[in-house]
């Protein structure tokens, strides 16, 4: 987690992709927007550390190790994941509580 703590204290929302092609990914990064965040994405075939980058992820067991989502500084794992979260109506809290956003009229 070492090599994760300062990427992922970054922002309030952080997506990690293989790649900016990678089409969940993508998604992800959309959904979060949709709500009025701006999450970061690193991209790890463009970071210098990408590969110790991904092998952090993985000992997180995060199989695949991306997209790996965090929220608040907290790992909330893949693309599966978060949509639970939005099913269950608890996606919007938990950007309310990372800060990520401020209010939300609940038309998701």
């Amino acid at each position: 987690m070492d090599t994760l703590r300062p990427l992922v204290d970054e922002k309030p929302v952080v997506v990690f992709s293989k790649n900016s092609t990678d089409p969940v990914s993508h998604s992800m990064k959309h959904l979060f927007i949709s709500y009025g965040a701006n999450p970061i994405v690193y991209e790890l075939n463009e970071l210098s550390n990408g590969q110790e980058v991904e092998n952090s992820l993985g000992t997180m067991g995060h199989v695949p190790s991306v997209p790996a989502i965090f929220i608040g500084g907290n790992f909330i794992g893949g693309a599966n994941d978060v949509i639970g979260l939005q099913v269950r109506g608890e996606l919007a809290q938990k950007l309310i509580d990372a800060r990520a956003i401020w209010v939300w009229n609940g038309d998701r």
